[in-house]
Parts: C-alpha cells; sequence; structure tokens
C-alpha cells in the first residue's frame, strides 16, 4: 500500500503538492510534514506530524508510525534568503537530504523525490535552451548544494539502488501559497501589488529573463515522475524540465492589460546578481522523451489565473 510523507508541507510547493496528493491517492495515504504549522486545509484533509528533517531520530518515528514507503524531501532555504544565511542553508539542504538517502538506502523508503533547482547552472552555462548536461558552476549557496544534491542522489542510486527522482525546478507561481525566499519571487509578489492598487517595486531589472512555470505544471511534472515506470526514469541526478519564460516587463505588461492604472518600478538589488547567473529558457527533451512531460500555462493563463484567484486578507 502507497503510504506517501510530504516534508515541507507548509512552503510554496508543498502545501499544493499534499493537497494533489491526497485528491489522487486518498488522504488517509498521504501524511504532510514541517517544522511550521500548514494551512488548515491540510490539517483538515490528513495526518499533520510535527518535523524537524535534521533530526533523523524523530524523522525515522515518523516514517515507522505511518508506515511510510516514498517521500518526497522538499524542505530547504532557498534562494535568496540561502545567501543571508549559509552555513544554515548548506547544513539544512544537505544534511536533511542525506538522511533521507540513508534510509532509504537501509530499506525503510522505498521511493524518494528531491526537486533540484535552475540554481545548478552558473554564468558559464550556456543561457539559451539551456540543456540537460551542460557546464555547471553555480555562485549561490543554494546553487551549490543542489547540484551536490544531484550528485549525491545519482551515487545513491548507482551505488545502493535508492530509487531517487528530481526535477530542476524553475521559478514556481501559485496563488495558494507564498514563496519562500526565492529570486523569482517577484513574479507572485507582483500580483498581490497589482490586486491592492499598489506600485510595485520590482528586485530585477526589467529585461531579465527566466524560467518560470505555473504552480499547477509543477505539481503535475512531480507526481508524473514519481508514477512513471522506474525503467522510464534514466537520469538520477535531476531533470531540466522548461514552462514559460518571461522578464519582469513582460508580465508587467499583461498585468497592465487587465489592471491600466498598475504601475512598477525597478530597483534591483542583491537578487540580480543571482539571476544574471541563471539560464534564460530551459531545454527538457530528455523529460519529454523520458516520461512524456509538457508544460500546459502559457504566461497569458497564468496571469488571468492569478488575478482571478488571489485574495487579500
Amino acid at each position: 500500500m502507497k503510504k506517501v510523507l510530504v516534508i515541507g508541507a507548509s512552503g510554496q510547493i508543498g502545501t499544493e503538492l499534499v493537497l494533489e496528493l491526497r485528491n489522487r491517492f486518498g488522504n488517509e495515504s498521504v501524511v504532510a510534514a514541517d517544522i511550521k504549522e500548514p494551512n488548515q486545509n491540510i490539517l483538515d484533509t490528513g495526518a499533520f506530524e510535527t518535523l524537524d528533517i535534521l533530526n533523523k531520530e524523530m524523522l525515522s518515528s515518523v516514517i515507522n508510525k505511518h508506515g511510510i514507503t516514498e517521500v518526497y524531501l522538499l524542505a530547504a532555504l532557498l534562494s535568496a534568503t540561502a545567501e543571508q544565511h549559509p552555513d544554515f542553508a548548506w547544513k539544512l539542504n544537505m544534511e536533511g537530504l542525506f538522511n533521507i538517502l540513508d534510509l532509504a538506502k537501509e530499506g525503510t523508503i522505498k521511493k524518494i523525490f528531491w526537486p533540484s533547482s535552475i540554481a545548478v547552472f552558473g554564468p558559464t552555462t550556456p543561457r539559451e535552451n539551456t540543456p540537460q548536461y551542460t557546464v555547471m558552476e553555480p555562485t549561490t549557496v543554494y546553487g551549490i548544494s543542489k547540484l551536490a544534491g544531484e550528485r549525491w542522489c545519482e551515487y545513491y542510486f548507482n551505488n545502493y539502488g535508492v530509487d531517487v527522482r528530481s526535477i530542476r525546478y524553475p521559478g514556481l507561481i501559485s496563488y495558494t501559497s507564498l514563496p519562500g525566499g526565492g529570486t523569482t519571487d517577484y513574479a507572485v509578489d507582483i500580483f498581490y501589488s497589482a490586486k491592492k492598487g499598489e506600485d510595485f517595486n520590482c528586485f530585477l531589472d526589467k529585461d531579465t529573463s527566466l524560467p518560470m512555470m505555473y504552480m499547477q505544471d509543477a505539481i503535475r511534472a512531480t507526481i508524473d515522475l514519481m508514477e512513471a515506470p522506474k525503467e522510464s526514469v534514466k537520469i538520477r541526478s535531476s531533470y531540466n524540465i522548461s514552462g514559460i519564460s518571461f522578464t519582469p516587463e513582460d508580465i508587467y505588461n499583461t498585468i497592465q492589460s487587465i489592471i491600466p492604472s498598475f504601475k512598477i518600478e525597478y530597483n534591483p538589488d542583491f537578487r540580480q546578481k543571482i539571476a544574471n547567473s541563471w539560464p534564460k529558457s530551459i531545454d527538457d527533451q530528455h523529460a519529454n522523451t523520458d516520461w512524456g512531460w509538457n508544460s500546459e500555462f502559457n504566461l497569458d493563463k497564468t496571469v488571468k489565473i492569478m488575478l482571478e484567484n488571489i485574495r487579500l486578507s
């Protein structure tokens, strides 16, 4: 019987992933866990455990208590926040992964999802249609930890048979929960300013093109990869996936076509340097060929959904 644990269930991805997994496999089959309290929908629809991923004894106890067979490990410190707290970012991002990989190596867990990121690429990487296999010299703590994690995931698969699967997420856009300290967060924050009737102060330059994805696409990609036959998963580091690429000016113009009074100012900060080291667009042909990945949401569709569904408290 499938029994899933989602660690980091209170975060931007975790909130929607838990609800979709429960929708697909049943509320009783999916346990949510985080060091922080989740939103009420998570608490109302199934089991929740307060869990510190760095506490291996606590982690093992939760897994044994619920008979967990699959783990989605989402707990991490993201790019912009990690630059402010590099020591803790490395500790959280790496030790958390090792705790899960080691439990799988021991046979406690049968399958793992661990997210990587476009942050694994760097300023020496080809920025247009960045290929699956290319130069990877990240310049951020987050990117360094994700690249190291990719190599360890592949190592555990090759040497211990651990069934670990991964996606290099682009920037993610969602109205369900707020982002958690990433360089692409402006693409969510901008909608809140537009809905409030406020001018938006953008921390990236207007022409900074980055790979992005509407959350529903990301959730579908994640679950589809985990549900793919083992023999179809040919890359055990992490898969490129592509959604849409746009600049702050592109998303501003699209919003302004719906809310003509909306204004934007550009005041790039330290996150501009991070964005400048990342790809502009992604080549995801391997994900398409191996397990049938294709995105469904373009910029116009994403903007329309966000403006219709964001609620101001």
